[in-house]
């Protein structure tokens, strides 16, 4: 949970969306597969979905920077599907 903290606060005002899920799996897949490729990210709403499933989407954030590459890493596998 420090280390949510200290990525959140040192992202926090660049912060892009590049890919939303309606199932928490696909999200984290998603995340680990970015953070191998050496892309920070976070999962905004993973939480609440777990309360309603498939009712909320997961977002995946990533810093403005790093949208580009995170966006095409996401279409290679096909995992985006959109906000």
């Amino acid at each position: 949970m420090e280390e949510l903290s200290r990525i959140e606060s040192q992202m926090e005002e660049e912060l892009v969306s590049v890919a939303g899920f309606r199932d928490p799996t696909e999200a984290q897949m998603a995340k680990g597969m970015l953070e191998a490729a050496g892309i920070e990210c976070l999962l905004q709403g993973e939480n609440a979905n777990a309360l309603y499933p498939g009712a909320l989407r997961v977002k995946l954030q990533v810093r403005a920077a790093d949208e580009s590459a995170a966006h095409a890493l996401l279409t290679d596998v096909e995992l985006d599907d959109g906000e």
